[in-house]
């Protein structure tokens, strides 16, 4: 996901979009933590995708506040 995509979303969007990831990497730490987990890169791309969500809802916020 890229950040372009993500300042594009709304704030409810963005809710529902941070709210989604989440769900997933506690899935992939649960399959981690059991050995399911091929794919143990996707745990990296998902915080970096939770980061990028926080980082832009954040810019939305100071820029409604006016600062």
């Amino acid at each position: 996901m890229k950040a372009k995509e993500i300042r594009s979303m709304s704030s409810m969007e963005l809710n529902g979009q941070l709210e989604t990831l989440k769900g997933e990497l506690f899935n992939l730490r649960f399959q981690q933590a059991t050995g399911q987990l091929e794919n143990v890169s996707r745990i990296r791309v998902v915080k970096r995708n939770i980061a990028r969500v926080k980082t832009v809802m954040h810019e939305k916020n100071m820029k409604a506040q006016g600062e």
